[in-house]
């Protein structure tokens, strides 16, 4: 299906639970949207399900969901699946197309999923160390991520939506080859929250193709690009965000962590 065709589904369409995602922070249930004969796998959280949180306002995640997809889009980086804002079973909530993955067990034993723990001093080529930890067991670990430039693209994403959430498994590779990022509630406050597990091209020059689509996407907020984003966030976190990109494009290079929390927890 084209990608028209997937929103007018997801927009439109029934919408049946199928199952749940218990251990998620919030209510995030698994859901088919059906028009016709056509369905379409999706990620449904309703608003009412929210977890309250100290730092974000009530009932703003699912807008943040919905804002950090339009951003994604409008830089044509097809990092968030496509998301959408709409009623459903439990209220309104956002509505997310469900990214299918390289089934674990069918994967190479020995290969590394694209954010993972290796032994400390096994750093493999290609691979870049973000911090040094301790497993269940005491051992040294090293929490690393794939020198992908599928997952750099998405790690310059974060630095513009200010995630505060960046796990492990808000990380997935699809079988189509893309790398997609999950879970976006709580992006693009305007005080930095940036905390994420892809710290490891801190300092590096951010790549020109990168910084291009940055450059386009800065121009069109006075356009309209801005009042479409006010429809989920503030004034106030948009113009943040203006500044973020700006910031970039202004010193080109990727940030290093600030404070204690540099990564969320869970790491994954």
């Amino acid at each position: 299906m084209t990608t028209a065709d997937v929103r007018t589904v997801l927009t439109d369409g029934d919408l049946t639970v199928v199952g749940q995602i218990v251990h998620a922070s919030n209510a995030t249930l698994v859901c088919d949207a059906q028009v016709g004969d056509t369905v379409v796998r999706c990620v449904y959280k309703p608003v009412r399900g929210e977890r309250p949180l100290w730092d974000f306002p009530e009932g703003t995640l699912a807008g943040r969901e919905v804002a950090s997809y339009l951003i994604s889009e409008a830089l044509g980086w097809d990092v968030v699946p496509l998301t959408v804002l709409r009623d459903g079973p439990y209220g309104p909530g956002m509505v997310q197309r469900w990214i299918d993955t390289v089934d674990p067990a069918e994967s190479a034993a020995e290969r590394l999923d694209l954010v993972d723990l290796c032994p400390a001093g096994s750093v493999a080529q290609g691979w870049l160390p973000v911090l040094r930890a301790r497993d269940l067991d005491g051992d040294q670990v090293v929490l690393v991520h794939a020198d992908d430039p599928r997952l750099q693209r998405m790690a310059v994403l974060d630095v513009v939506l200010n995630n505060a959430d960046r796990k492990g498994g808000h990380v997935l590779e699809g079988l189509d080859g893309n790398v997609y990022g999950v879970d976006h509630g709580i992006c693009l406050h305007q005080h930095d929250k940036l905390r994420t597990v892809l710290w490891g091209w801190s300092g590096e020059p951010v790549d020109p193709v990168l910084l291009a689509d940055l450059d386009k996407l800065l121009r069109r907020f006075d356009g309209g690009f801005a009042e479409e984003l006010h429809e989920h966030i503030t004034g106030a976190e948009v113009r943040a965000l203006q500044r973020r990109i700006g910031a970039l494009l202004e010193h080109p290079v990727m940030p290093h962590p600030r404070g204690d929390r540099r990564i969320p927890w869970p790491a994954f």
